[in-house]
This record gives structure tokens, C-alpha cells and sequence, in this order.
């Protein structure tokens, strides 16, 4: 079994990092080695490392070094094109793809986090989407729950399925608790989204206690498992 998908996120805040934590606990729990990968990232702590990527790392099944999980890790917390452009570093898939096969042949599932939204420049002329493509995966999309979001899950799955390219599940990460009328936005998501919803994660939960809230048997990849 060897499989990979791409998470992404309605916006910045929609808690990828999160989601992608709480997949790779549920993976574990099935039994399979998994490991995370965000192969941009942008901000850094005060021990010179990205939280995200540290937040996957601990989440994973093993601590494979820090280039094959982040190949681009630049110190401002901006747009990564703007970063890679001051940092004279243009963000280079050839080595995002290297690194990432790397990875997949160590583990049995790979998540690969994306970096904010689906759309985000990457360079004067690839974005998000043209690194999805490149790394040929289905995405997960994680939709950050609070007023606005139906409006921006259903222009990101349009954009998703625009280029080709597989939704294959979502998750309704509520990161508002007192969001009106929850339950009647997730139903009209299920509705008018063309893929599963995956979980709807509990508020400020662990990522180790959100995977029980998470069915990856609806993913067909993981359907037998």
C-alpha cells in the first residue's frame, strides 16, 4: 500500500496544519506508517524551525531529515513568492518531487501540507495548483468553519476540479465555536461538494483525539484497510 494526498485549506487559518496531524494520527491507528510533508513553509520559531513542520514531524511515523519533509523554509511569515524572491531561493518542484519520492518510499501514506490556500503564488507564474499537478496527487481540502466559508470551499473546489484534478474528501474543521447555524452549513457543503466529508473535527481538540473524529474508510484508497 502506498499512498499520497495534498491538504489544503479554504485560506490561511483554516487549520491544515491541524487536519493533517489529526490524518496522520488515524493512519497510525490503522496500523500503517505515514509520515507528514510541507514542502513550503514560511515563518519561523525562535529555535530557527517552521511550527508547522514541527507539529508534523511529531505527528509522523518517523523523523526523516528536515530537507525531505521542508525543501523550502523561509524566515518571514509572508507570501512565499515574495520570500523566495527577497531570499533570492525561487521555489524549485524538481527538488519538491525528489524530496517527496524519497519519502514515499519510506512510509505507506504521505501527507503532503500545502501552504495557505489552493491558489497560492509559488513564483511569477505557478501557484498551488501547478504544484498538485506536478506531484500528481488527489487533495483533501479542509475547510475552516465560520461565516464565509461556503463561499470559499465551493470556489475552491471548483478550482480543484477546473484543472483536472481529484477532490477526493473534505474535512469541517470548526474553528469557531459559536458559529451560527453549524450544522445546516456542513449539510449544504455535503451537498454541494462532489466528495466526502471526512469528520467534522471537534473544537480545539488534540490531534490525537480529532482522528477518531476522521474516516479515512471513505476514502477509497483506505476502503479495505
Amino acid at each position: 500500500m502506498k499512498h499520497a494526498f495534498f491538504v489544503t485549506g479554504t485560506d490561511t487559518g483554516a487549520g491544515k496544519t491541524h487536519v493533517t496531524c489529526a490524518l496522520l494520527h488515524a493512519t497510525r491507528q490503522l496500523g500503517l506508517t505515514t509520515v507528514g510533508m510541507k514542502p513550503i513553509a514560511a515563518g519561523v520559531e525562535d529555535d530557527g524551525r517552521n511550527g508547522d513542520v514541527t507539529q508534523l514531524l511529531a505527528a509522523s511515523s518517523l523523523q526523516p531529515p528536515l530537507a525531505l519533509i521542508n525543501p523550502f523554509l523561509f524566515i518571514p511569515p509572508i507570501a512565499p513568492h515574495i520570500a523566495a524572491h527577497e531570499a533570492n531561493r525561487p521555489i524549485d518542484f524538481e527538488v519538491i518531487r525528489q524530496a517527496f519520492a524519497q519519502l514515499r518510499e519510506q512510509v505507506d501514506v504521505v501527507w503532503v501540507e500545502g501552504v495557505g490556500g489552493f491558489r497560492v503564488p509559488l513564483d511569477e507564474r505557478a501557484d498551488t495548483t501547478d504544484l498538485v499537478q506536478a506531484l500528481a496527487l488527489p487533495v483533501i481540502l479542509v475547510v475552516g468553519m465560520r461565516l464565509g466559508c461556503l463561499n470559499h470551499a465551493l470556489l475552491t473546489a471548483e478550482a480543484i476540479q477546473a484543472r483536472g484534478i481529484r477532490l477526493a474528501g473534505w474535512v469541517a474543521n470548526r474553528i469557531e465555536p459559536a458559529m451560527a447555524r453549524f450544522e445546516g452549513n456542513v449539510e449544504t457543503l455535503c451537498a454541494r461538494l462532489d466528495a466526502p466529508l471526512l469528520g467534522v473535527t471537534p473544537y480545539r481538540a488534540s490531534p490525537a483525539r480529532t482522528a477518531g473524529a476522521l474516516r479515512l474508510a471513505a476514502l477509497p484508497e483506505f476502503a479495505a484497510t
